[in-house]
């Protein structure tokens, strides 16, 4: 009997990252090629063909491909979706631009915003209103919308997003508006409604998560096709996924048909991958990091859970400033995003002060060591002439490193302007991309209530291994966690979740009115929706959140539930469950106010992802003695043992210093650490004085 396999695909900004799986064995086969922005898919199939050197036909036999792309993020920034119609209630069609009517920086006096993605002559208002309740005040103008048709047909625009007024409380309008527009346009012009994209009540979030929705739906399906017509080619017989930005999977069908909920699918597949690490170790409370070649993403964990949020901001004039940017309202992980990654630019300012990002070199031209025509210093290249990288086994060897090269783009640019040695120069590029990391790490830990003190760091992607235990110490953490395959962890992301798609219904209740029969009926309505979308599974299990806030607050807590309300106490229960979340994030409660329900999200699921890996100890084609590693304690080189990944025996504990060296990644143990293997090829770092026990359950 053959092999069946699983294959993970995930494209980021440097590198496109692969996770081959072996069912039978638990064994993985991983890859890492350089992305190919023009057309993301040709690095995929270039991937695939590597694996294939080892693994001849495998994806004849592959149960599972599964993929997350940037694809959505780049078709947004770089304005490459397609020419869009946004029909909206009449009086309305100015809301992209009027925003929230608020200034991200109040002191900038030429404060810019995202343009609309539809230009004012493409936006077309039609009469009907609908009240707050959902109650009809003027009903849908058929006969405006056959007009509004004949409009954008001369325009020849080839998507159409429609957001009425209330839609969220009441979609009649929108649905009849959708079935008119339908029969009047060709049958290639694509459709977003609102009601079905963004349930919620917040009308500029709703217009412009459905706009985006609308506007990258044409070139997300094109490359899909692409993509899928490619896999079939190379034998692959079953169902393309595609991560979500909640970090479930879909189908490619549904991919299509929702694109936005696409727009945060790889940072979600590596969250997913430290929530894997965290049931598999019985880690409780972590810090994910996920550092590759464009930024670095965190995210905390509690109790092995991500950090949810209900809003993202896409196309940020300023990329990191909050506001600046088109909101989109998809469930998506609780991430802060730093531009700091191993492609990050190091220059000098004005007064010749040291800075490090957020522009990267991406995959092209590249870091100036990969020999593609960067000459910028990055992180990467200082991370090449402390000693941390093997310049013979960069991606095991099939991408060498230019040493020199990067010594001179540092001296040229950095060191020579400063009068200092490189390495000093290199030291403080990487010194400063960790203190920049570390500051952002301690703000949103400290705007979530949080002890750094008590989260284990998870530490992957292409450069997190290396700049991890820095930041760890920089933080406070007991203890960071090196997970298998942590180079091309986010891939590997991709097979630990199973398919799941979510959806909310708005509601508004107060809770002391609430009853839980008609909340379960709510919820009922919102499993049918789930179902409609992924189908019926034997095996289908659902998860149910209710939203809760005090009247008069703009955002609200989730509240995890046991299933829907099958009792008046249940009630009791999802009121105290939201009183200790918010005293908990707050300090304080408002006593005396009105607690409100204002949406309940069902997400369904089905099927298992891998449960765990196992590390092929054979792969190794390399023995390591020595290297010469940088320590600016003594502004010397030090010489230091290497040893392969691979070679790390179970169950054992080791003294720095080491280096650590893993194909995708490695590892820096200073002296003072103390490292344990533990079972997969997992390997803990204890920090500050802490042990793996602080951080993990005995016996895990």
């Amino acid at each position: 009997m053959s092999a069946v396999y699983s294959l993970g695909v995930d494209i980021g900004g440097t590198f496109t990252d692969f996770t081959l799986y072996n069912h039978a064995t638990g064994e993985v086969l991983v890859e890492k090629v350089l992305t190919t922005p023009g057309a993301p898919y040709e690095a995929v199939f270039t991937g695939i063909e590597q694996l294939e050197k080892t693994l001849p036909g495998f994806l004849a036999n592959a149960n599972r491909v599964t993929h997350a792309t940037t694809l959505v993020t780049n078709a947004i920034l770089e304005r490459k979706g397609a020419p869009t119609a946004l029909v909206t209630t009449r009086g309305f069609r100015d809301v992209l631009e009027t925003r929230l009517e608020n200034r991200y920086d109040v002191y900038d006096l030429n404060i810019r915003f995202p343009e609309p993605i539809v230009p004012r002559e493409h936006r077309f208002g039609v009469t009907e209103r609908v009240y707050s309740d959902g109650a009809v005040k003027t009903p849908l103008s058929e006969a405006e919308v056959r007009a509004v048709a004949a409009r954008i047909r001369e325009a020849g625009l080839k998507s159409v997003a429609i957001c009425f007024i209330h839609a969220c409380r009441n979609p009649e309008h929108e649905r009849r508006a959708a079935g008119i527009l339908r029969e009047e346009l060709p049958g290639d012009v694509a459709f977003s409604v609102s009601h079905e994209v963004s349930p919620e009540p917040r009308e500029y979030q709703r217009s412009s998560t459905t706009v985006l929705d609308a506007y990258v739906k044409p070139p997300v399906s094109k490359y899909l096709a692409s993509l899928e017509s490619g896999l079939k080619a190379r034998g692959y017989r079953n169902t393309l996924e595609m991560m979500l930005s909640n970090g479930g999977s879909t189908s490619a069908r549904n991919a299509r048909d929702f694109p936005i909920q696409l727009i945060e699918s790889g940072p979600a597949a590596g969250v997913e991958a430290s929530g894997w690490t965290c049931r598999l170790f019985g880690i409780q409370d972590a810090l994910s990091f996920d550092m590759g070649g464009t930024t670095a993403k965190l995210c905390i964990l509690r109790d092995g859970i991500p950090e949810r949020a209900r809003k993202f901001e896409a196309a940020r004039e300023h990329r990191f400033v909050a506001g600046s940017g088109m909101p989109v309202t998809v469930p998506v992980y609780d991430l802060v995003e730093i531009g700091a990654g191993g492609g990050s630019i190091a220059s000098l300012d004005g007064l010749n002060l040291l800075s490090v990002g957020p522009v990267s070199a991406s995959s092209v031209p590249g870091p100036a060591c990969y020999g593609r025509g960067g000459m910028d210093p990055t992180v990467t290249d200082a991370d090449l002439v402390l000693g941390y990288l093997d310049p013979e086994y960069f991606l095991g060897g099939d991408m060498p490193l230019d040493l020199q090269a990067a010594r001179d783009a540092i001296g040229a640019r950095i060191a020579g302007p400063l009068d200092i040695p490189v390495e000093e120069a290199a030291y403080a590029i990487v010194d400063l991309v960790n203190e920049t990391m570390a500051a952002a790490a301690r703000l949103h830990i400290a705007e979530k209530g949080c002890d750094p003190r008590k989260l284990t760091l998870i530490a992957f992607g292409g450069a997190g291994p290396l700049h991890a235990l820095e930041l760890g110490r920089k933080l406070g953490c007991p203890a960071v966690v090196f997970p298998p395959c942590a180079g091309v962890m986010s891939s590997l992301g991709l097979l630990t979740a199973p398919p799941a798609f979510e959806r909310m219904k708005t509601v508004k209740i107060p809770l002391e009115e609430a009853n839980h029969q008609a909340i379960a009926g709510q919820f009922s309505d919102v499993h049918g929706d789930v179902i409609r979308i992924i189908g019926r599974h034997d095996d289908m299990q659902f998860r149910h959140v209710a939203e809760l806030w005090y009247r008069g607050q703009e955002y609200p807590l989730d509240v995890q539930l046991e299933g829907p309300p099958s009792a008046p106490g249940d009630i009791t229960v999802m009121r105290q469950k939201f009183l200790d979340r918010y005293k908990e994030l707050y300090g304080r409660l408002d006593e005396g106010n009105v607690i409100e329900v204002v949406a309940l999200r069902v997400i369904g699921s089905f099927g298992e992802g891998i449960a765990e890996v196992r590390l092929d100890k054979g792969t190794k084609d390399r023995n390591f003695d020595k290297r010469q590693v940088y320590d600016h304690a003594t502004r010397a080189f030090a010489e230091v043992d290497v040893v392969s990944r691979a070679d790390l025996p179970i169950g054992r504990t080791i003294e720095g210093p080491l280096v650590i060296q893993d194909r995708e990644s490695g590892i820096v143990v200073r002296k003072g650490n103390r490292l344990t293997v533990r079972e997969n090829g997992a390997i803990f770092v204890e920090l500050h004085g802490g042990t793996t026990e602080q951080a993990v359950e005995e016996g895990s």
